[in-house]
């Protein structure tokens, strides 16, 4: 079940603390619950996209994205991710939560996250975002994020993303849809 209750605490702070800017980094500091363990007694993968989560709902909050779409009718959905896990979260490991907006390209937004206990980096994901557009219910497709950052009072141009984000769409791009069965 989706962590409903610590997703409202991490919101709730959030609007505590000061704004920050488009490419500004929110960080956020989390714990690895019993319930967050997978058989392995680990931090399950899909768990770790959630604490990803509750990393970019306050980033979004702090940063006006959730007044913006909430304003403009526009919503926002995960498009695509890529995670590299390199140390193991055990039970009751504390971790700190570094999340920031790299930029965009001309359909989507991309957040690099990472999630560290002490000074060990345990895991980094790349998230592609769509921000999709509705009139009076209908769906009208994927809002171009230079409209996003125009209203967020950014320019309309992304900074240049960096080379391995370039490398990744690229990569995505040569990638079979649909799947083979």
């Amino acid at each position: 079940m989706y962590p409903f209750l610590r997703m409202f605490k991490e919101l709730a702070r959030a609007r505590r603390m000061p704004e920050l800017g488009l490419f500004d980094t929110h960080v956020s500091h989390h714990l690895c619950w019993p319930w967050d363990l997978d058989p392995w007694v680990e931090l399950n993968n899909g768990r770790t996209l959630t604490l990803y989560d509750l990393g970019r709902l306050p980033l979004g909050a702090r940063t006006g994205l959730h007044r913006v779409l909430k304003a403009k009718g526009w919503g926002m959905t995960v498009a695509g991710s890529s995670v590299r896990y390199r140390r193991r979260v055990t039970m009751f490991s504390r971790l700190t939560t570094y999340s920031h907006c790299l930029g965009w390209d001309a359909r989507f937004l991309y957040t690099e996250q990472s999630m560290w206990t002490g000074e060990d980096c345990a895991s980094q994901v790349l998230i592609r975002s769509a921000i999709v557009g509705s009139t009076n219910g209908a769906r009208t497709g994927i809002v171009p994020p230079s409209e996003l950052a125009v209203a967020l009072g950014a320019a309309p141009e992304s900074p240049p993303l960096p080379d391995w984000v370039e490398a990744w769409i690229a990569a995505e791009a040569t990638r079979p849809w649909p799947p083979r069965r």
